[in-house]
């Protein structure tokens, strides 16, 4: 069980091989961190199993009251709440923080008991508990998928 950078050693077809009108960038970006490989800009848990899970871009970062946290972080604490089925985390400009983060969630098929105001209550919480009080959530969004619809035309 080990969480690191996701890095590729070989080319594959359709591969970026510059950025338009800036190459030393995406030398800068994508080779030069971890040498003789090509670094994706995400983050990867591998199990002991050998299995892979993406965990996030690791330049996903916002700036809060001077802390620096990734996205991605609070996300996979938001992520294993029994719950949760998946989550999203962005930052947007706030006056006295400099940046505040709103959290975004889709809540699991079955009810499990929970309303919507109690488990985003229970996210911030645990949010605060697992990282820091500084990183709970200014806003909490239940999103509601609608699996019954299927696209048409």
């Amino acid at each position: 069980d080990v969480s690191g950078a996701l890095c590729i050693s070989q080319a594959w077809p359709g591969m970026a091989r510059t950025v338009y009108n800036d190459h030393k960038r995406f030398l800068e970006t994508y080779l030069t961190s971890y040498p003789g490989f090509f670094f994706t800009g995400d983050g990867v848990y591998r199990t002991s199993e050998g299995y892979y899970q993406l965990t996030g871009r690791l330049d996903d970062i916002i700036s809060i009251s001077g802390h620096r946290l990734g996205t991605a972080e609070v996300e996979n604490v938001v992520n294993h709440h029994v719950a949760v089925a998946e989550s999203a985390v962005i930052g947007y400009p706030h006056e006295i923080k400099g940046e505040g983060m709103m959290l975004s969630f889709l809540p699991q098929n079955i009810s499990r008991g929970y309303g919507t105001a109690t488990l985003a209550a229970e996210l911030q919480e645990l949010i605060s508990k697992k990282i820091a009080k500084y990183a709970t959530p200014d806003y909490v969004q239940v999103t509601q998928a609608n699996w019954s619809k299927t696209p048409t035309g």
